[in-house]
């Protein structure tokens, strides 16, 4: 990213839209730290798969929709629902196993729900998600609503049968959705050129006559454009997107460690992409525009902190369930 960058969007964003994306993909890099710093305390007892890298595209995609819209995501999906506007204090809650947490203790990391703000709960299941939000798109659209869906995806859920099966019944609807897989090249530890013929996944939607766009998922003013068209599209009953995001990880599958100690990855790999960092790369280019200055940056970063530090005490304080919350919410009583 660079000045060229910003004059390119000149014109489609406002000073204050790029300080929201600047604060939404900072704060969700320090809550992803701050989970990277706590861990190792073994109080949060559920596994954790970290966006770290990955700010931009939600930061970019959210950004453009309504609370009433739709977020359908995955195991990975702390970053959406931050830049979909989710509380800090219910995620960490969550994380804890507290009955205050947003899936009141029983989902964990993975299982996410915030109903007030259109995330009807994510999917540990890979793929699992994606007919979810093509039926939820489906009802927006029976029932007469401008509502957008948009679902959240990785390169190993592109592999499912479910992706096709959805975005094919998207098309034939021309459903108010967008897809957006993140390409972060693995699926848990194995490399996309091992598991897929040809990789370019944004191709498939030219087999249902349907759009679909290769960006960089690192330049969060290419996400937001590529996001803005496809948000709008759908909006204006012109059917489903596909937007393909290469990104990249940087901590392992799961957990807070870097995972090329082990093996899963070459070390080299890793240390490029975080040159690519997201965040560096936004702020610097904010700088060099004039945009926005330190002082600024700086009281960004403190009001975050200071949410975070509120958050961790709400959740460390907070009860656990009852053994009466056991099998609540689990069945419909007749």
């Amino acid at each position: 990213m660079n000045d060229e960058s910003l004059k390119i969007c000149q014109g489609r964003i406002t000073k204050k839209e790029l300080g929201e994306l600047y604060f939404q993909m900072l704060r969700i890099r320090l809550f992803e730290e701050r989970i990277v710093d706590l861990y190792p305390e073994q109080e949060m007892k559920c596994p954790v798969h970290l966006c770290i890298g990955q700010e931009a595209i939600a930061a970019g995609v959210c950004i453009h929709l309504k609370k009433e819209d739709y977020v359908f995501s995955n195991h990975r999906g702390h970053g959406h629902c931050l830049a979909k506007g989710s509380d800090m204090k219910p995620l960490f809650a969550e994380f804890y196993g507290k009955i205050t947490g947003c899936s009141r203790g029983k989902g964990g990391s993975m299982h996410l729900i915030d109903i007030p703000n259109g995330i009807l709960g994510t999917s540990a299941i890979v793929g699992g998600g994606i007919p979810m939000g093509v039926g939820a798109a489906l009802a927006s659209n029976l029932k007469g609503e401008n509502r957008v869906t948009v679902i959240f995806f990785g390169d190993g859920a592109f592999e499912e049968g479910a992706f096709y099966e959805s975005f094919n019944f998207a098309a034939l609807k021309k459903l108010p959705v967008v897809f957006v897989c993140e390409n972060n090249f693995y699926a848990t530890n194995s490399r996309q050129e091992a598991r897929q013929a040809v990789c370019k996944i944004s191709g498939t939607a030219a087999a249902f006559d349907a759009h679909g766009i290769c960006i960089d998922g690192n330049d969060v003013l290419e996400v937001y454009r590529a996001a803005g068209d496809a948000v709008a599209k759908a909006r204006s009953g012109r059917g489903p997107s596909l937007i393909e995001a290469k990104t990249y990880r940087w901590k392992g599958h799961v957990g807070p460690e870097e995972d090329w100690t082990k093996g899963c990855r070459p070390e080299d790999e890793l240390r490029e992409w975080k040159e690519k960092c997201p965040v560096k790369r936004f702020k610097e280019a904010l700088s060099s525009g004039n945009i926005m200055d330190k002082a600024e940056m700086d009281g960004m970063e403190a009001k975050i902190k200071a949410e975070l530090d509120e958050a961790v005490d709400f959740a460390k304080k907070s009860p656990y369930p009852d053994t009466i919350e056991l099998l609540k919410d689990v069945y419909v009583e007749a």
